[in-house]
């Protein structure tokens, strides 16, 4: 029997582009949103922008933001700390900063490379993922500098860095979940780089493991929830929220409560890009599938700007808290 849960969904290009209609024809989203707004969770944004903006809000408000305008790139994953660093990942490099946005640790990869995901392990290693030919997943000691694992990962086509990777999760067994975008498909890998479990996922954007040991995929079909047998027990696609209009799908996260996270992201790039004020940035819904909390700030002075990754800020959450393998 499935739990109580919310599923938040994001929606992006990367994740495969979804057939529009003319905006005066379609319904973006309601009028009137469900939930309680900026208020209804306490969160880190960030999203893939032309200003590459992070953005800390609690009880309602913006706390504490972050803007790069005059940077390259996109930041297409973010994770702060519970010392309240933060690591992001933004096309053409990786940065851990303090709060006061000075920059602890920068690696910046050679032309022609892209890193869309980080992850912290402990506050001394950053796992990252090297877009390009070969693609390489590398843990770094950011203290030393000293890279103390490399391990080369498969693609389609190596010369087409920019949708060969985008998110990669470590799992509570210390292995990590990678999501190969242009190979179709999300693979867990040991830390000698042995492929221990796969499982098909068209335009696979997001993965990561849930505590009940099962996996939580994000690609072209919507939001799955997998067994490690491959069994499908929960999935969710845009059919499933009518009215309210999808882009492209990238990540999803399961809260506490069980509820699914999806977000919405639209490409500031593209001449078609929907209205932004009409389009919803996020949604969660329940295991049955209710949309409970849309977020749609689009405005000043709360404008978040296209969603890419939210992590919930719970009480007492210690992300760094992972290993791999035998680094902690």
């Amino acid at each position: 029997m499935l739990r109580s849960a919310t599923v938040l969904v994001l929606v992006g290009l990367c994740g495969g582009a979804m057939a529009q209609t003319p905006n005066d024809v379609v319904s973006f989203s309601p009028a009137q949103l469900p939930g309680r707004g900026l208020a209804q969770h306490d969160f880190m944004y960030a999203g893939e922008s032309h200003s590459r903006r992070i953005f800390i809000v609690r009880q309602g408000m913006i706390v504490w933001s972050y803007d790069d305008p005059a940077g390259k790139g996109e930041i297409s994953d973010a994770v702060m700390l519970s010392n309240g660093n933060i690591l992001f990942a933004h096309q053409y490099g990786v940065t851990l900063i303090t709060p006061e946005k000075k920059v602890l640790w920068n690696y910046e990869p050679p032309a022609g490379h892209e890193v869309h995901t980080a992850v912290p392990i402990g506050t001394e290693h950053v796992l990252y993922i090297q877009n390009g030919d070969p693609a390489l997943l590398r843990v770094v000691n950011i203290v030393t500098g000293a890279t103390e694992k490399e391990i080369k990962l498969g693609t389609k086509q190596p010369v087409s860095v920019h949708a060969q990777f985008r998110h990669a999760r470590l799992t509570d067994k210390g292995t990590v979940l990678v999501a190969h975008m242009d190979l179709n498909k999300v693979v867990e890998y040991d830390a000698d780089g042995n492929e221990l479990w796969s499982f098909p996922a068209p335009g696979a954007w997001g993965v990561s493991q849930l505590a009940n040991g099962n996996v939580l995929i994000t690609d072209r079909m919507g939001v799955r929830e997998v067994t490690r047998r491959g069994d499908s027990v929960w999935s969710w696609s845009p059919a499933d929220a009518p009215g309210y209009k999808f882009s492209s799908l990238q990540q999803a996260w399961r809260l506490p409560n069980g509820n699914t996270v999806i977000n919405n992201w639209v490409n500031e790039w593209s001449k078609n890009a929907p209205p932004f004020e009409r389009t919803v940035q996020a949604i969660e819904v329940t295991p049955a599938k209710e949309v409970v909390w849309a977020l749609r700030e689009w405005t000043a002075p709360t404008n978040l700007g296209p969603a890419t990754t939210i992590q919930f800020l719970d009480e007492g959450s210690k992300p760094e808290d992972v290993r791999f393998g035998e680094i902690r």
